[in-house]
């Protein structure tokens, strides 16, 4: 399933990266079994997906217990690189009361080039690698730079793709 992302960053051939990227999220994110939709209110499914060095991390750690801020990302993607200054500041105002977690889509990625990325850029969120594709079915992910907020009672209470999400409002929405 592997393809290559690395024109993705072109203006000019972004609409077809995009379309691969969907293609390529869609059939990680095939249902193993009917699930309904997420929706805003609606429970935030806990999942466990390791870190780069292979250590377990249960999202139970942190749903019901404080708010989070969950990106679907991947190190080709442009939306998700435009997107880091905003996750920066929102991670600087509300970082001390919301957990911030990246989760890894791993479609043409490589632990060595996430953890380049990851010193070069600085993204302030811990990171899992989702393999095997357990996160993406539950959030039912269809494309990176995808985020979901989730309130304190583990509850959804945002969900957006691309640039232009206003993260700092919906985490002022759950945050207090």
């Amino acid at each position: 399933m592997q393809r290559s992302w690395t024109t993705c960053g072109s203006a000019r051939r972004l609409g077809a990266c995009a379309v691969s990227a969907v293609s390529a999220l869609s059939a990680l994110s095939a249902p193993l079994h009917a699930q309904a939709p997420l929706e805003i209110g609606a429970p935030a499914p806990s999942v466990t997906l390791n870190d780069l060095d292979g250590n377990p991390l249960s999202f139970a750690t942190f749903l019901g217990q404080r708010p989070a801020l969950i990106e679907f990302w991947a190190t080709w993607c442009p939306l998700c690189e435009k997107l880091l200054p905003q996750i920066k500041a929102a991670h600087a105002r509300f970082g001390d009361r919301v957990a911030f977690i990246g989760v890894n889509v791993t479609v043409n990625q490589s632990k060595t080039r996430v953890r380049r990325y990851l010193a070069e850029h600085a993204p302030p969120f811990v990171t899992l690698w989702d393999d095997q594709g357990v996160a993406v079915r539950a959030y039912d992910v269809t494309g990176t730079s995808f985020v979901v907020i989730v309130d304190g009672a583990g509850k959804i209470a945002y969900m957006g793709y691309g640039e232009d999400q206003d993260l700092m409002a919906a985490l002022q929405k759950v945050a207090r």
